[in-house]
């Protein structure tokens, strides 16, 4: 028997451990997806940053690339959200994590067609109503993730044993989480599972652009901040974008201000075509301790043997 064949997530989404690769826009296509998938998790393509056919076209090649549990991430905020969901239906897709909006929306849908669906959540208020939605399992996600974040800025910390005391289904813990001593932590304070992102990022297989990859690894403590509150949040890597919206928060601007300045594509520009100046970098705290490039699956080795050598470590903190 293995070390995790009892755990809540390994059983519900039939996978050998129990991480879970972000569904990151510019990040997560078909290739990083099964990578962590064939490692053992549970690996996800990001629809965010996809049109529907472009998804689809993911799906069909994690099809070939993985025999194994691959799943799908879709904010709900985007455009063509019928015809994406129809198209991971159509694909035979059996795994969906839904994220920036209602999960009753789409949960029923997704559940009539067999599919297992998981929702992300930055309170233990959106967890329990997910929980009343039917969705299967959720995703607390703390202040240090990357990417588009809580306004409540409640760490991991203290938002995983939070939710915990709250919720019935199994809870998979987010932010701030890029190693093995990590995910011990987060089961500790009542995780089933952990999601991963900004360390598989700076793998050879993630979709982003090579110079964004080199920027995570340069990265250092007090690298990123949380930006943009006022449209939706998300914490950035400091850069020249950075610059200007800092300048312009100094002049309290309005909304549209802020729009303006945002414009279109601007992540695409700085996570998949590698503008490093003008670009939206979006990246977790974590990103501090990532030093290096790797393959997916040894981000995934890697993780699991340090899980278990921390955990035969734990009798040595005894007083």
């Amino acid at each position: 028997m293995t070390l995790f064949a009892q755990n809540r997530i390994t059983q519900l989404y039939n996978i050998e451990y129990p991480i879970i690769q972000g569904g990151m826009i510019w990040a997560s296509g078909w290739r990083l997806a099964s990578a962590v998938s064939n490692a053992g998790g549970l690996g996800l393509l990001g629809a965010g940053s996809m049109y529907p056919d472009v998804l689809r076209e993911h799906i069909q090649k994690c099809k070939k690339a993985t025999d194994k549990p691959f799943g799908v991430n879709v904010p709900m905020l985007y455009p063509n959200i019928e015809e994406i969901m129809d198209i991971i239906v159509e694909e035979g897709v059996k795994i969906v994590f839904t994220s920036a909006g209602n999960p009753k929306t789409w949960t029923p849908f997704l559940k009539e067609n067999g599919i297992t669906v998981t929702h992300v959540v930055s309170s233990s208020k959106f967890a329990l109503k997910s929980q009343d939605a039917g969705v299967d399992a959720v995703v607390a996600e703390g202040f240090e993730a990357g990417g588009h974040n809580g306004r409540e800025e409640t760490t991991t910390l203290t938002l995983i044993p939070t939710v915990k005391e709250k919720l019935d289904i199994p809870l998979i813990a987010a932010g701030g989480i890029g190693s093995g001593k990590a995910m011990l932590a987060a089961l500790v304070l009542g995780a089933d599972g952990v999601q991963v992102g900004s360390r598989f990022v700076a793998t050879d297989e993630a979709s982003s652009h090579i110079e964004f990859k080199k920027q995570v690894v340069a990265a250092k403590e007090g690298s990123t901040k949380l930006m943009l509150k006022e449209l939706a949040p998300v914490r950035l890597l400091k850069n020249k974008f950075y610059e200007d919206l800092e300048e312009l928060y100094t002049k309290a601007p309005s909304i549209e201000e802020l729009k303006t300045l945002l414009g279109r594509a601007r992540a695409k520009r700085g996570m998949f075509e590698g503008d490093l100046v003008e670009g939206e970098l979006e990246i977790g705290q974590v990103s501090a301790l990532i030093h290096d490039i790797k393959p997916a699956g040894t981000v995934v080795a890697e993780m699991v043997a340090e899980f278990e050598k921390s955990l035969a470590s734990l009798d040595s903190l005894r007083f």
